[in-house]
């Protein structure tokens, strides 16, 4: 049994720990407006305070109580964390709703995850089979995580990316499957700029075209210069502008 020296000390840790979430969310989240709002209705914040509990009675050997606990977790804030994951601290998860975060997986302190967004595994296996995310990284709504994959220490996961290898620290990744984008100034900073992202894939079909051109203009006057210009219809992209047609081509 606790002395009562011991039962202070930790009121006293569980209260700084308290008022660290509650200033991560303030911090990361330009709707709130008082630490009383953050702690009455913001679920993220809810569901990370009861998986602690969840996760120590997991620890303790009362796996029962700790899915039991999870599952009410799930219920109460739509964020489904298995009892067995570790996060860290100042870890926050904006609005929430969807997430889904497995046994084996591994969130780091400061994080910062949007809703949909899935730490999930691959195998069958009683292993290490879930995410392995480090510290300070930023995954956008709707993104997979998906393996016993590493993600770097303040990477960027673009939304609704589809992550299945390890990423690399300070990257940032985007596209089914994702990819790193590169060079690495177009990496996007702001915690909250997760939407905006550059398209690698676009942009890697968009030089193609501009070097095609390029060597067109070459050919065709390679054959003038030799006699053997030939009539030829003109080529036009299927498109105008920056932006490549929608797939449902409208």
């Amino acid at each position: 049994m606790l002395a009562p020296t011991q039962w202070a000390k930790k009121l006293l840790q569980t209260a700084e720990l308290v008022a660290e979430d509650i200033g991560s969310v303030l911090a990361n989240d330009p709707a709130a407006r008082s630490g009383l709002e953050v702690l009455l209705v913001y679920p993220g914040l809810h569901a990370l305070w009861l998986h602690r509990v969840a996760h120590a009675l997991w620890q303790g050997d009362l796996k029962l109580c700790a899915r039991v606990l999870s599952y009410a977790n799930r219920f109460a804030t739509g964020i489904d964390i298995h009892p067995g994951a570790r996060l860290g601290r100042r870890v926050v998860i904006d609005h929430g709703i969807g997430i889904v975060i497995g046994e084996t997986a591994t969130v780091g302190d400061g994080c910062l995850l949007f809703q949909g967004v899935v730490l999930g595994g691959t195998s069958l296996e009683r292993k290490v089979r879930h995410p392995q995310v480090g510290d300070n990284v930023v995954i956008g709504a709707h993104a997979c995580v998906l393996g016993a994959i590493r993600v770097g220490e303040h990477a960027r996961v673009g939304s609704g990316s589809v992550v299945v290898k390890d990423v690399p620290p300070e990257a940032t990744v985007v596209g089914v499957p994702a990819r790193v984008v590169a060079p690495k100034h177009a990496r996007f900073d702001a915690a909250l700029d997760h939407a905006s992202l550059p398209d690698p894939v676009t942009d890697m079909i968009r030089a193609l075209a501009q070097q095609n051109e390029r060597l067109r203009h070459r050919v065709a006057a390679l054959e003038e210069r030799l006699g053997l210009a030939t009539q030829e219809a003109p080529f036009h992209l299927p498109y105008d502008g920056e932006d490549l047609p929608r797939a449902d081509g409208g």
